[in-house]
C-alpha cells in the first residue's frame, strides 16, 4: 500500500492508499498540524503507528523545489531526503515531488464537481495547462501534452519579481523592498502576503483600521483568515481589508496571466491552494480577470483561456497519490514476467 501525504507550511494531509481503490478512497486520512513536528519523519511515524496498514511505498507532495531526491520546505525549517525517509519509516520506495506538481497531476480530472469556473473561454486540446495556487505561499506548475497524456513540470514562479500594474501597486512594491529586500509574487498572492498588502494600505492611510479589527489583529497568530472575514462580511465590513482583498485579486489576476503567457497555456488556468475558494465572491467581481486579460495585444488570447478555481481541498493529495500509484504500476509493468 501506499502512503501520500500534502506536506504544507500550514498543514501536513497525510493518507494511505491501496492500488485497487485508487487515488480518490483513502483507506484512512489524517491531517496535522505542520509546525507541532520537528520532522516529516516524526509526524508520518506517529500517523503510521496509528494504523495496521502494510505501507511500503510513499510519495509527498512538497511546498518547495525537489533536486535530487531532497527538498527543504519553503515554509517550514523541514529537510527532507527519500532514502533517508524510507529508512526511517521502514518503505522501500520514497518518493518527493513539488506539491504543485501534485495539483497539477490531479486538476485535469477533478471534474466539474471540483471546479467553479471564471471563465469559460475555447480551450485547445492540445494546449498546456498552468495551475497557480495561493495557499501559505504562492505556488506554480504547469502540464503539457504528451500522447494522450499529460506530463507534469514544477516551478517556483511564485518567487518571480512582482511586477505593478499601476500607482498604488507601485507603492506597495517600494514597501516591500523597504522590509525584504527583495519582493516577488509570494509576497503579494499568499497568505504571507494579503498582511503585507494591508499593512502598506494602513501605512499610508488609504482607509482608517476599525478598533475591534486592530484588537483581533493584534491577538491573532495568522491575520490572514480574519482580513478574508473582515472583507467579506456584509455586516461588519472594513474598508481597509476590502481594499486590500482587491489588490491581492487584481495581483494575482495578473500573474495568473503571465503564467498563461509563459507557458502558452491555451488549455486553461487553474487556480488551487486555501485562498481562491474563500474569496470566489471577489474573484466573480471582474478584477481577477480583468487584471488576468490586461496584457496588450495578447489581451485576446487570453479572452479565450479557460479558468477555473479548484474547488477540492484535497487535490494535492489526490496528485501525490495519483503519482505513488503510476509509479506502482510502472514497477509493475517493468517486472519481467515467468519465464522471460
Amino acid at each position: 500500500m501506499l502512503l501520500a501525504g500534502d506536506i504544507g507550511g500550514t498543514k501536513t494531509a497525510l493518507a494511505i492508499f491501496s492500488p485497487d481503490e485508487g487515488p480518490y478512497a483513502p483507506l484512512v486520512e489524517e491531517a496535522f498540524p505542520s509546525a507541532r513536528y520537528p520532522s516529516l519523519e516524526a509526524l508520518a511515524s506517529e500517523f503510521l503507528a496509528q494504523t495496521d496498514l502494510p505501507v511500503d511505498r510513499a510519495s509527498f507532495g512538497v511546498s518547495g523545489p525537489v533536486a535530487d531526491g531532497g527538498a527543504a520546505a519553503t515554509n517550514l525549517p523541514w529537510k527532507m531526503d527519500e532514502a533517508r525517509l524510507g529508512h526511517a519509516l521502514g518503505l522501500r520506495s520514497v518518493r518527493l515531488l513539488n506539491d504543485l506538481e501534485a495539483i497539477a497531476r490531479a486538476a485535469p480530472f477533478l471534474g466539474s464537481e471540483g471546479l467553479h469556473t471564471l471563465n469559460v473561454g475555447t480551450p485547445d486540446p492540445e494546449g498546456a495547462l498552468a495551475v497557480i495556487a495561493p495557499g501559505t505561499g504562492l505556488g506554480e506548475a504547469f502540464l503539457t501534452r504528451e500522447g494522450p497524456g499529460y506530463r507534469a513540470h514544477p516551478s517556483e514562479g511564485g518567487h518571480a519579481d512582482f511586477a505593478p500594474t499601476g500607482e498604488l501597486e507601485m507603492g506597495l512594491l517600494r514597501y516591500l523592498l523597504d522590509r525584504f529586500g527583495h519582493a516577488s509574487y509570494e509576497r503579494v498572492c499568499s497568505g504571507q502576503g494579503l498582511p503585507n498588502i494591508y499593512g502598506y494600505l494602513k501605512q499610508i492611510g488609504h482607509a482608517e483600521e476599525p478598533s475591534w479589527l486592530a484588537g483581533k489583529l493584534a491577538a491573532a497568530e495568522d491575520p490572514t483568515p480574519i482580513i478574508v472575514e473582515a472583507a467579506s462580511d456584509p455586516d461588519a465590513s472594513c474598508e481597509l481589508c476590502v481594499a486590500a482583498l482587491d489588490v491581492f485579486v487584481s495581483a494575482l489576476g495578473a500573474q495568473a496571466g503571465n503564467l498563461a503567457l509563459t507557458v502558452m497555456a491555451t488549455g486553461g488556468v487553474f487556480l488551487g491552494g486555501g485562498i481562491p475558494p474563500r474569496v470566489l465572491p471577489v474573484l466573480e467581481r471582474g478584477c481577477f480577470m480583468e487584471a488576468f486579460g490586461c496584457k496588450g495585444r495578447f489581451s485576446g488570447l487570453l479572452g479565450r483561456v479557460p479558468v477555473h478555481v479548484i474547488l477540492n481541498p484535497k487535490v494535492a493529495l489526490i496528485g501525490a497519490a495519483r503519482y505513488g500509484l503510476e509509479i506502482y504500476e510502472d514497477d509493475l509493468v517493468d517486472q519481467p514476467t515467468k519465464g522471460s
